[in-house]
C-alpha cells in the first residue's frame, strides 16, 4: 500500500513517510531511501526499504519521478525593496544613496508588511525555505516584518540595523542602540521561524564601539552579525581616506569579525584580505546577481572555498530564483577565474549547491538547523520535478540542478514540515490577492518617494541611442 502525491498527503497531519525517486543528501543524491518527517523535523533518513519495515504503522506516500532535496537559503536579502525591483536595471554602482534608502524610507508599516510578504512569496516560489533580511532602513517596527515572513511560512533570519553614525557623520545616541539591540535579540528569542540577528549597513555608518559590541553581541546569542563589506570601490576608497584601512582591515581592527560575522559582497578583496577571512572564520554571502546587475566586481568564491572561508549565496533581493542563482554563482566564476585558469570544472557543480544550501544555513548561522536532509534537522525542503525534458536523460544530476533546472519543476515547498507551496501558490491564503495589492500599493509609493535614477528605461534608451536601421532600397 502507498499514496500518491497530492497537496492532500503533503499536507496531512503527523508523521509522513515519503519515498522519493531521489534524495539529495549532503554527500550527494542518492536513490532507495526515504524519510519520516513529523512535529517539523527529518526524524528518520535512510534506505526505503528500512524505513518501511520499521515504519510498518505509515503509508508511504510515493514521490515518483520527484527529488526530495533541502530548500535553498538565501543569505543576503531586503526584503522591504521588493517594490523597486524594477528601479535596478542599468543602473551604477551604490545604488542604495539614490533608490533603497528613499524607497525604504517612505514605507509605513503596512507598505513594510506588504513588501515584505510579495518578497517571501517570491523567495518561496523560487526554492528558497530560509532568508536573511539585512536589516530595513524603513522607519517602522520589525514586527510587520517578522508577521510578514511567519505568514508567508518561511524562515527568516531577521537583522536589526544598529547604525549609529549618519550619512552627515554625526553621531546618534549609541546606548539607545544597543538597547534596541538586546531588546530585538530576546524579542524573537522563542519564535520556530523568526530569528533575530543585528546588522550595521556598512562599516562607515557604525562607530568602533557599536561595530565590537554588535558582533560581540551576536557572538554570545548564538546569531549572525550582518554587515555589507568591500561591495563597491567607492566605499573602499572612503574608508581608505577616512581611517587609513580597508573597510574589512577596520573591522578586524576594532575587533567585529569572526564566526558570527555575516559579510555582505566581499567583491573587493586584496590577498591578504582573502587571508583574514580564513583565519577570523567570518562567513561571507556571495551575491553573483548583485555583482552583475549593480555592483563592481565579483567576490572569489572559489578561492573562497579553496582556503576554507564559509560562504552562502545571496540574492541582495535582485530576484528570487534559486536555481537561476546557483547558475550564476559557477557562471560568474567561470567568467572572472576559470577562463583565465582552464579551470573547466569551476566548483564541479557540488560547490554551488552545497553553499546554496548547507553552507548557505552554515553562513546564516542556522547550519544545525536547515539546510541539510539530515536527522534532528527542520523539515524545510522542495520536491522537485524531475520528469521533464531538461532534466532527461541524466547522467550527473548535481551539474545538472545548477545548469538546467528551473523553478517551475518546484512541485512543493514545505517549511518546517508544513507544505506552504503547492506549485507555486500558497494552499492555505490567497497568493493571487497579495500579488494584486502590492503592486497597487507598490506604485503610490515609488512615486511619492524621492527616488533618483540615472538610467532610463529600456524604451526611452533605444530611443536616444538605438542604432538607427539601416535605409530600405527604394528601387
Amino acid at each position: 500500500m502507498h499514496t500518491e502525491l497530492s497537496p492532500e498527503t503533503l499536507a496531512a497531519p503527523g508523521e509522513l513517510l515519503l519515498l522519493p525517486e531521489m534524495l539529495l543528501l549532503p554527500e550527494g543524491p542518492v536513490r532507495e531511501h526515504a524519510v519520516v518527517v513529523s512535529d517539523g523535523v527529518f526524524r528518520q533518513v535512510g534506505r526505503a526499504v528500512d524505513l518501511v519495515a520499521r515504519n510498518p504503522q505509515l503509508t508511504p506516500i510515493r514521490l515518483d519521478d520527484h527529488l526530495l532535496m533541502p530548500g535553498f537559503v538565501d543569505t543576503h536579502h531586503h526584503l522591504t525593496q521588493s517594490f523597486g525591483k524594477p528601479l535596478a536595471f542599468g543602473e551604477p554602482s551604490e545604488i542604495f544613496r539614490r533608490v533603497w534608502v528613499p524607497l525604504e524610507q517612505s514605507l509605513d508599516e503596512d507598505a513594510a508588511y506588504l513588501a515584505a510578504k510579495l518578497a517571501a512569496l517570491e523567495s518561496l516560489r523560487g526554492g528558497f525555505t530560509t532568508v536573511c533580511e539585512a536589516g530595513t532602513r524603513a522607519d517602522v517596527d520589525l514586527a510587520p516584518l517578522a508577521t510578514a515572513t511567519r505568514e508567508a511560512g518561511i524562515r527568516c533570519v531577521l537583522g536589526l540595523i544598529c547604525n549609529d553614525v549618519a550619512p552627515d557623520g554625526a553621531t546618534l545616541d549609541r546606548v539607545g542602540v544597543m538597547r534596541r539591540a538586546r531588546d530585538h535579540l530576546a524579542r524573537f528569542d522563542a519564535d520556530p521561524l523568526i530569528h533575530p540577528s543585528l546588522a550595521v549597513s556598512v562599516p562607515e555608518a557604525g562607530s568602533d564601539p557599536v561595530l565590537h559590541d554588535a558582533s560581540r553581541l551576536c557572538a554570545e546569542a548564538g546569531t549572525v552579525f550582518q554587515i555589507h563589506v568591500n561591495e563597491h570601490l567607492a566605499s573602499v576608497e572612503r574608508s581608505i581616506e577616512r581611517r587609513g584601512v580597508r573597510p574589512l582591515e577596520h573591522l578586524h581592527e576594532v575587533g567585529a569579525l569572526g564566526p558570527q560575522v555575516l559579510a555582505a559582497h566581499a567583491t573587493l578583496l586584496t590577498p591578504q584580505e582573502v587571508r583574514l577571512l580564513a583565519a577570523t572564520d567570518t562567513a561571507v554571502s556571495y551575491n553573483p546577481v548583485a555583482s552583475a546587475w549593480k555592483g563592481n566586481a565579483v567576490a572569489p568564491a572559489t578561492a573562497m572555498a579553496a582556503h576554507g572561508i564559509r560562504f552562502g549565496i545571496g540574492t541582495d533581493a535582485t530576484r528570487g530564483d534559486a536555481f537561476r542563482l546557483l547558475d550564476a554563482a559557477e557562471t560568474a566564476q567561470r567568467l572572472t577565474s576559470g577562463l583565465q585558469s582552464g579551470d573547466s570544472s569551476c566548483g564541479a557543480g557540488w560547490t554551488w549547491l552545497h553553499h546554496a544550501t548547507a553552507g548557505g544555513a552554515d553562513a546564516a548561522g542556522l547550519g544545525g538547523t536547515t539546510g541539510e536532509i539530515a536527522v534532528g534537522h527542520a523539515a524545510d525542503f522542495l520536491v522537485v520535478d524531475l520528469e521533464v525534458p531538461e532534466m532527461q536523460p541524466s547522467r550527473d544530476p548535481t551539474w545538472e540542478l545548477v545548469r538546467l533546472a528551473g523553478r517551475d519543476q518546484i512541485t512543493a515547498v514545505v517549511v518546517a514540515g508544513r507544505l506552504r507551496l503547492w506549485r507555486g501558490w500558497p494552499p492555505d491564503w490567497d497568493g493571487k490577492a497579495l500579488v494584486r495589492e502590492a503592486a497597487k500599493v507598490a506604485r503610490d509609493v515609488v512615486d511619492a518617494a524621492p527616488i533618483r535614477r540615472l538610467h532610463p528605461p529600456s524604451v526611452e534608451h533605444r530611443r536616444r541611442h538605438g542604432s538607427p536601421r539601416p535605409a530600405r532600397d527604394a528601387g
